[in-house]
């Protein structure tokens, strides 16, 4: 498959990707049809989506299968109204359903806009009306569907509900809305549409194809959007980062609300003619996680360091997980403390990479590099990939400075096309041909870079500029962490002070005191250089998150202003 996108498709070392990766861009790229049915034509019968829950229940999808599948859930959402360039938000958690709609809808050229099930009402009305939201595609869930009902005086472009799932009590009648709007039921409905027939031109490669929310540190979520070849930009995520084959059962964890689902369940899986295994399930739990892994011989597994942080605190001997060939991590930077445990228990060496909402994978650790614990890796060889001081300059290896996309005449592909609608906020990240990330890293003399933190993360504490990775790191080399968030606190006489939120481990809960405080504090000054110690330490049993994962220090930061 990807030789039909690549003129060269197997790489041996740094210099053979960085010399010879090119891409073969066809007019009109859609990922459904010259991938999905292309696969569907030459493999009808290869398993395509592994899906199971909490619940037990099972359902095996091959190629074939999901392009039937498509193809009438294409002519479903067609026949209520749903066409080229319509924005459609979906939320529906991990259900089957979401594979088959985006791929539906990308088969009708029309916007995506995947979202969290965790959106209230200002949520869902701020996204209808930023982005004239069509339709809603979302969970039979009564929390959901609730926030969803009351958005809805106050979203005049949506006219089209569908609710997936058998889940709210039948007995209650659809609900119904001024205007006259009523929920469509997917299940009783969808196999009953007439038969596909393909739009005559679906899209253009520059066509906006889909759309994600994402929050920042201030002000309400950007919107992000992607063109068609943001797809193709995941090839080298799928393929080279994952290193996947046909032969490949590949787990992410992620939420489809969140970006990270199209990196790892979807697009670059699929290039690689992979099997997409899907655990659908409410609570993380990572005993019951390694269990699935053991009993569907998952081969390939990528999550956040979070996850990773807590299946390390498992027996991992009590699993039996000798099918596993490769592990990758993104979302967050990865403590080296984290890496070598899981190499310890496993055997198996973290293979690092670092994107965002408006990339695919622009750093990577690739199967023909030997990792360093902690460091994202190499720029992937489709981005230009530089570090800047604050003047504008280049940075030296060894210095820190923010990492930024040099596109040049030829925007890369898989980059964000523009903030939706906002003229002044794309400029503001993307000017004089280069995009800034807001990301913070150091690049070593092998050309191994080294994540920071966000810009706005970043303390300076007399004179001193501290980046919360580097102590979080430093922290999560004591076996009483779990996990821990560094922040900055406001300081009279330092300008700004140090301060580390932690999560003990189980064993370790009754200690917490001034002197594992004190104890902390020493091990951090013997780890990394002594400036940079927490000058505050608070225990917590849990530290907040995204949906994703990601640590949000920005609501530690918040909640400490207000004390």
């Amino acid at each position: 498959m990807i030789e039909r996108f690549l003129k060269q498709t197997k790489f041996t070392s740094v210099e053979d990707y960085n010399k010879n990766l090119e891409f073969i861009i066809p007019e009109g790229f859609n990922f459904a049809y010259d991938v999905m049915d292309a696969w569907a034509a030459e493999a009808p019968e290869k398993l395509a989506i592994l899906w199971t829950n909490d619940q037990g229940d099972e359902i095996r999808t091959t190629y074939g299968e999901l392009k039937e599948q498509t193809d009438q859930a294409a002519s479903y959402l067609m026949s209520l109204g749903i066409g080229k360039n319509d924005p459609v938000m979906l939320i529906l958690k991990r259900r089957y359903e979401w594979w088959v709609v985006m791929l539906a809808l990308h088969k009708i050229g029309a916007i995506v806009i995947p979202a969290t099930h965790m959106l209230t009402k200002h949520d869902i009305v701020y996204r209808n009306t930023r982005a004239s939201v069509k339709g809603i595609i979302c969970v039979d869930d009564k929390y959901v569907m609730s926030q969803v009902e009351a958005a809805m005086p106050e979203s005049p472009t949506v006219d089209t509900l569908i609710k997936v799932g058998n889940e709210v009590d039948q007995t209650t009648p659809n609900p119904s809305y001024s205007g006259g709007e009523i929920w469509h039921d997917w299940q009783s409905e969808w196999k009953q549409a007439p038969q596909f027939v393909r739009p005559k031109h679906v899209n253009d490669n520059s066509d906006t194809m889909l759309m994600y929310f994402t929050s920042g540190t201030s002000g309400e979520p950007k919107m992000v959007a992607h063109d068609y070849l943001y797809a193709m930009g995941h090839l080298t995520t799928g393929v080279f980062w994952h290193n996947l084959h046909e032969g490949s059962l590949h787990l992410t964890v992620a939420d489809t609300g969140w970006g990270k689902a199209v990196w790892g369940k979807f697009y670059g899986q699929w290039f690689a003619g992979a099997t997409v295994f899907v655990f659908d399930h409410e609570k993380f739990n990572a005993d019951t996680l390694l269990r699935q892994m053991e009993k569907y011989h998952v081969t390939s597994f990528c999550a956040p360091p979070t996850i990773y942080r807590f299946m390390i605190r498992e027996d991992l001997s009590q699993y039996d997980l000798s099918s596993l060939e490769y592990c990758t991590t993104a979302g967050e930077a990865l403590n080296p403390a984290v890496f070598d445990k899981f190499y310890e228990k496993t055997g198996i060496k973290m293979m690092e990479g670092f994107g965002q909402t408006e990339t695919t994978m622009t750093l990577g650790t690739f199967p023909w590099m030997e990792p360093k614990p902690g460091s994202m890796g190499m720029p992937n060889a489709q981005y230009n990939i530089d570090l800047l001081r604050a003047d504008g300059t280049s940075c030296e290896d060894g210095e820190k400075g923010e990492i930024v996309v040099r596109v040049g005449d030829r925007k890369p592909i898989g980059l964000f096309k523009e903030y939706y609608r906002d003229e002044e906020l794309t400029r503001e990240a993307w000017h004089n041909g280069i995009y800034h990330t807001g990301d913070m890293a150091w690049r070593d003399e092998d050309g191994y870079y080294w994540f920071e933190g966000r810009i706005d993360d970043v303390i300076k504490s007399s004179g001193y500029r501290i980046g919360p990775f580097e102590v979080e790191s430093a922290l999560m080399t004591h076996p009483a962490v779990v996990e821990c968030a560094i922040t900055g606190v406001p300081d009279d006489i330092r300008g700004m002070v140090v301060k580390a939120t932690v999560v003990l481990g189980k064993e370790w809960k009754d200690k917490a005191g001034e002197d594992l405080i004190k104890e902390l504090q020493q091990h951090v000054k013997k780890e990394t250089a002594p400036y940079k110690y927490p000058r505050i330490i608070e225990f917590v049993d849990e530290l907040p998150k995204t949906i994703s994962g990601k640590i949000r220090r920005v609501e530690i930061r918040e909640k400490d202003n207000k004390k």
